[in-house]
């Protein structure tokens, strides 16, 4: 077998990149405060993915915390129910989906007695009709949630693995065969046990909670077409939340491909089209945060929905409005997937607990900050400047201690340069914005970044009045 020995190849490429930048590129970021180590981002032309976040370090802490030995009791449990297929025994303590989402409440009842009561656990349940069954018949489709209150709780942090599995991939009936055995090892138990101990890992750690409210979910019925997260998605719209994030672990525990080459250091982030998107900037920000806080443990941003011609359960936040994100092994192998060959053996739990640690830095950051601002206005300043300059203009945002500017070129994956624009609520760029983006994010007392708003991305990031012939 080969072994991949460059796990951090595009950190190089911009390291690189850097050293042959011209020095008049500059980076204007904020003080440190509350102890935090700021990083600043680099003037590479490619841009510097830590894009001027800061190292936490409480998160630093609560990374040593999660264990891939209860990863992998989680792991083998689930496993031991035989198949978790939507259709499958609800009744039995011992097989079926009923008695897997039976034991995952009362693990995060557990967790939640261990912080206090601090997790709201909960069954999320609703009737649906499955369309890919070959009779169209009817579902008890069951999430499972573990939701720690934050100070903002209209304001929420999805994080989820789906428990269910399948022998989708056998014919005939492999979608809705209920009675074969389907371990899933892989998919997603490796995913659904990454989560569980991630909310063992922030509830011991934060049990009075974060600045927004994180839910943590089991999703069920994504092997039927995202049923689970699809519902869930609804009921937070319907209720009003504001979904800062919506992501999933799937498929996060295999590191050897087919062909024997192994890759143990590496995960992929799924972060939708356009350049611009909520989402694209959410891929951003958890590339950041991994190159700060797992050096040797490369993220991956890959810039579209998903793999070509398959889904997850992040798209239904994305179609409700909201950033939505998927965490994936680098190293797919598809004769493990979707059959009983996706057993215990084949899933590498210290991979997991990285993919694990990940999410940590990424849920507690997000959670910790601000909201990003609602509306960000561009505006060409024709009469001062012949058109190079603009000005921008954006949101108040409720808990921001100041405010900062992120500004690219098109062609760059990354920001590069942040300036600090205080506590004003509009800046005059000295960029020409015709020929990159500018964003604007909020930062909170304890140096906690939001995600950025891009003006010019959407209906309400654009005036009006700057659209010329």
């Amino acid at each position: 077998m080969t072994h991949r020995t460059a796990p951090l190849v595009l950190a190089a490429i911009l390291l690189a990149a850097a050293c042959t930048t011209s020095s008049t590129t500059r980076v204007d970021i904020a003080p440190s405060t509350s102890g935090l180590a700021i990083i600043p981002a680099s003037s590479g032309w490619l841009g510097d993915p830590r894009i001027g976040l800061l190292r936490d370090a409480s998160i630093m802490a609560a990374l040593s915390d999660v264990s891939p030995a209860r990863i992998r009791a989680t792991d083998s449990a689930l496993v031991s129910f035989g198949t978790r297929n939507t259709f499958s025994d609800t009744m039995s303590s011992t097989r079926g989906i009923g008695a897997a989402r039976r034991w995952l409440y009362a693990q995060l009842q557990q967790t939640s007695r261990d912080c206090g009561g601090c997790l709201r656990v909960e069954y999320d349940a609703a009737v649906i009709q499955v369309a890919r069954h070959p009779q169209r018949a009817s579902a008890n489709v069951v999430n499972v949630l573990a939701i720690l209150p934050g100070r903002d709780t209209n304001r929420v942090v999805v994080m989820g693995g789906h428990y269910d599995s399948c022998v989708c991939s056998v014919p005939p009936n492999g979608g809705v065969d209920s009675t074969s055995v389907a371990p899933g090892a892989d998919d997603d138990g490796s995913g659904t046990s990454a989560v569980v101990e991630l909310a063992r890992v922030i509830s011991k750690r934060y049990p009075k909670g974060l600045a927004a409210t994180v839910i943590f979910v089991l999703h069920s019925s994504e092997e039927q077409g995202l049923l689970g997260a699809t519902h869930l998605a609804q009921r937070l719209k319907a209720e009003g939340k504001q979904v800062v994030a919506g992501m999933t672990d799937d498929i996060v525990g295999n590191v050897v491909a087919e062909d024997g080459a192994v890759d143990s250091t590496s995960v992929r982030i799924f972060a939708q089209d356009p350049d611009t998107s909520a989402s694209r900037e959410l891929g951003r920000y958890v590339w950041g945060l991994g190159v700060m806080y797992l050096p040797a443990f490369e993220v991956i941003p890959v810039f579209r929905l998903d793999r070509i011609g398959r889904g997850g359960d992040h798209t239904p936040y994305i179609l409700a409005g909201w950033p939505g994100l998927r965490f994936t092994e680098r190293l797919e192998n598809y004769k493990r997937q979707h059959l009983p060959t996706d057993d215990l053996s084949h899933v590498n739990f210290g991979y997991v607990a990285q993919v694990a640690r990940l999410n940590t830095a990424t849920v507690v950051s997000l959670a910790s900050a601000p909201g990003a601002p609602d509306t960000v206005i561009a505006r060409r300043e024709n009469a001062a400047s012949g058109g190079q300059a603009w000005s921008l203009r954006w949101s108040r945002v409720p808990g921001a201690a100041h405010y900062e500017i992120l500004t690219r070129r098109t062609t760059s994956p990354s920001w590069e340069r942040v300036i600090s624009a205080g506590t004003s609520l509009t800046r005059q760029l000295d960029f020409q914005l015709d020929d990159g983006w500018a964003a604007v994010r909020a930062v909170g007392a304890d140096g906690h970044r939001s995600l950025a708003r891009t003006a010019g991305a959407g209906t309400r990031a654009v005036d009006p009045t700057s659209m010329r012939p």
